[in-house]
């Protein structure tokens, strides 16, 4: 039994667009037709594809479907730009990147990229140790994530470390600090955290006493700043962001505690050439903008 590439495509779309609707308006077609078509899907492999939730979700199943249908648009692509045939819609790269990486370097080089191709990207927001997981299932054909091994089918390329520093606004300091940033101190200090994860005490900087300070949700990167020159606490902030605003005075460094997250780059292997130059566009940004060993 082969899975019929055209349904394929159709439930990748429905999957994109989260709604049958959605997908019958991208695909030009009636729902009622898109609703037909996975329904064949369906018998034709003997499996239950999508969870008719909002957003739609797929199921395992349906996850391997759509894998397939994302590599058989990247090799029909591929084949119809060596063989000079126009391509009937604009090519669609979907990558997952986390927030830190989407609010300091990342956009330059995906910008560079789209300037230069008649192409779309769509990025996908997800925590670093998460990304992957739309690696997995499809949904990304490119992940930014700190996991090394390459998940199956894909290859991983270092790119470097993204570093945070500890920083404060100078009033805020002030006043809960008057000795010094010493780890006491910033133990019982209020702090920001761009989510419920006990993600300091992961890093061995947190500590038991660490419970007793506030502990401020702020989950954007670029809110997580702005809340600490607004003195709602101190946080970790990626060092891009902490220089410039510490050069501009709008807040001070801690010192320790400073964390460093390797990051990799994967992507499907046998991509379009697209995918191919936008790795190479990524990789070649990453080694000036992190960390490198």
């Amino acid at each position: 039994m082969q899975i019929d590439p055209v349904l394929a495509a159709t439930l990748a779309t429905v999957v994109d667009e989260g709604t049958l609707d959605a997908a019958a308006r991208r695909l030009h077609l009636t729902p009622s037709a898109v609703s037909q078509r996975l329904k064949t899907l369906e018998d034709q492999i003997g499996r239950r594809v999508v969870v008719r939730s909002r957003p739609v979700r797929a199921t395992s199943a349906g996850e391997a479907v759509v894998r397939f249908a994302r590599r058989h648009a990247e090799i029909a692509r591929d084949a119809q730009d060596e063989l000079g045939l126009a391509d009937d819609g604009r090519p669609r790269l979907t990558v997952a990147v986390n927030a830190d990486s989407l609010a300091t370097w990342i956009l330059d080089p995906v910008s560079r990229f789209a300037a230069a191709h008649d192409v779309e990207v769509d990025l996908l927001r997800l925590d670093q140790e998460r990304t992957v997981d739309l690696l997995e299932s499809g949904a990304a054909l490119a992940a930014v994530t700190s996991r090394r091994d390459p998940v199956a089918g894909c290859r991983s390329t270092p790119l470097g470390s993204m570093t945070f520093v500890a920083v404060a606004a100078p009033a805020w300091a002030a006043r809960w600090l008057p000795d010094g940033p010493t780890t006491a101190a910033l133990l019982r200090a209020p702090r920001i955290d761009y989510d419920r994860l006990d993600w300091l005490a992961a890093h061995g900087v947190d500590g038991v006493d660490g419970a007793a300070a506030p502990r401020h949700l702020v989950p954007s990167t670029h809110d997580i700043a702005r809340a600490v020159e607004l003195g709602l606490g101190w946080a970790l902030v990626p060092r891009p962001q902490a220089d410039a605003l510490r050069t501009a005075g709008r807040v001070l460094g801690l010192g320790d505690p400073t964390i460093a997250t390797p990051l990799h780059w994967q992507h499907w292997k046998g991509g379009s050439s697209l995918l191919h130059e936008l790795t190479e566009t990524i990789v070649r940004a990453a080694r000036t903008s992190l960390q490198q060993e």
